[in-house]
């Protein structure tokens, strides 16, 4: 239970915004405009199950339009409510902002446990809260963009996706109305492991900067640095699997909602997300150490953690026994306003939400591209792009002839070099493109300004400074 001096999670959100706003030069007018949510809907539905009916509740929250469509999640989960969905809302109009995706911020949720229902019970319930945010226009290409949360995945947006079709018979750009879904339903290659990929490519863009790095208490780059990730769903399970497997991270310890396993010579994380899968949680995994009480692991030793589940888990009850130097917020809201100001007073740099998970977001933007286009990424270019490559391999075979043992290519060289980029290859580099940018655009405000200690009062900063100029040429 959270202490009572302990701000919500739509709290914490107001605090931080207010942080920022109180160091830039906003009339009172704009920045009310921008802090306020511009609308919420909710609806009660009903659905005939197992013989009786049973009635839902579901929210879309708008909370800017300053660009169109709006763009977030939707997300199933029993602790659904109005408050947490405007909260989100406006983390992802900031986020949005902040890696330069042209959406304004948008979010949903339905109250209700997915695993209390089959499939099909499951496809009935989405499609008929998609019908009544379809009908209102609370879902559609050029207006507001779902995508998956918690609780969802492609299977539920490519039910959406359809349900809007059959509403929209003569809509030829139908598929662009949410994104995050199955390959041969419109989706996109590199979406799954976006938000995921994103923790990493942050990370690396992190240790690029030696300063930076020195603020942690660290040095190096990630080879060997050890990390505790809590929560591995889909994004921690990215994180965690391509810090381990390509810059040599070392997972020391994972937190799961029945408890949580630490080792200090690191966990074999591909073995653990298989045993999750198939048994819904850590208890009775041999390899390691099982701890019941997961939270405690928030608190063990490492360099990195990566809270990548719920908001809220880092919070005035726990902030002063987090040892991590580096904390990266792979979830929405992890760390709440007042851990954050616990965590800073300590030295802890936190790398915030608004620019951590937005690799999610990113690849959402590619995707949404890619529908309106119709087309995927690369089938005009790659062939040319790899006439091209030839055209040089020929001159440098020709070279590597008249030169004979003087001169060679390395083996590999001639088949990696020839090979044009594929959707997934150009995806990741999007990505990784948008996370160095983001990241050098915070960096500047953070070490550019005396008045900037941290990294999300930066983060806050570019992004409302970006909406605001958004609404300023409007004429607001």
């Amino acid at each position: 239970m959270a202490p009572k001096n302990e701000p919500s999670f739509r709290e914490s959100v107001d605090l931080m915004f207010n942080r920022a706003v109180a160091l830039m030069d906003l009339s009172p007018g704009l920045e009310e405009k921008i802090r306020v949510c511009n609308a919420t809907y909710t609806v009660r539905f009903g659905v005939r199950l197992r013989g009786k009916l049973e009635t839902f509740v579901g929210y879309r929250s708008v909370h800017s339009e300053h660009m169109e469509p709006v763009k977030g999640g939707i997300r199933f989960a029993t602790g659904v409510n109005q408050d947490e969905v405007e909260a989100l809302a406006a983390l992802m109009t900031y986020k949005c902002a902040l890696v330069e995706t042209p959406f304004g911020g948008s979010k949903g949720g339905l109250c209700i446990d997915p695993r209390k229902y089959d499939e099909q019970e499951l496809e009935l319930i989405t499609r008929r809260f998609a019908y009544e945010l379809i009908k209102r226009d609370l879902i559609n290409p050029a207006q507001n963009v779902p995508a998956p949360d918690m609780g969802t995945g492609e299977r539920e947006m490519a039910w959406i996706a359809d349900q809007y079709a059959r509403m929209n018979t003569t809509d030829i750009n139908s598929r662009a109305c949410v994104t995050g879904k199955p390959l041969n339903s419109g989706g996109i290659k590199g979406r799954v492991e976006a938000t995921g990929r994103g923790v990493q490519f942050a990370l690396r863009e992190f240790f690029r900067h030696p300063e930076d790095v020195a603020k942690a208490g660290l040095s190096g780059d990630l080879d060997g640095k050890r990390v505790i990730v809590q929560g591995l769903g889909n994004v921690g399970y990215h994180a965690a699997k391509f810090l381990a497997e390509e810059d040599g991270a070392k997972i020391v310890g994972i937190i799961e909602r029945d408890g949580g396993i630490y080792d200090p010579e690191g966990l074999h994380v591909e073995r653990i997300h298989e045993w999750l899968q198939k048994h819904g949680g850590l208890k009775g995994y041999a390899d390691t150490h099982f701890n019941k009480d997961g939270a405690r692991l928030l608190e063990a030793e490492c360099d990195i953690l990566i809270p990548a589940a719920m908001e809220g888990v880092i919070s005035l009850k726990n902030a002063k026994g987090i040892r991590a130097p580096l904390i990266i917020e792979a979830a929405n809201g992890p760390i709440t306003a007042g851990a954050d100001e616990i965590l800073r007073h300590k030295g802890t740099v936190i790398i915030p939400d608004m620019y951590a998970n937005a690799g999610g977001v990113t690849v959402s933007y590619f995707e949404w591209v890619k529908n309106l286009s119709h087309i995927r990424f690369g089938r005009m270019q790659r062939r040319q792009e790899e006439a091209r490559h030839r055209m040089l391999i020929d001159e440098l075979e020709r070279l590597d002839r008249y030169l004979g043992d003087a001169w060679s290519m390395r083996p590999d060289f001639k088949e990696k070099y020839l090979r044009g980029a594929d959707e997934l290859e150009l995806v990741r580099s999007g990505l990784d493109d948008t996370m160095r940018i983001a990241y050098q655009n915070m960096r500047e405000v953070w070490h550019g300004r005396d008045d900037v200690h941290d990294l999300r009062v930066a983060a806050y900063i570019v992004s409302i400074g970006r909406v605001a100029s958004s609404y300023k040429a409007k004429g607001l």
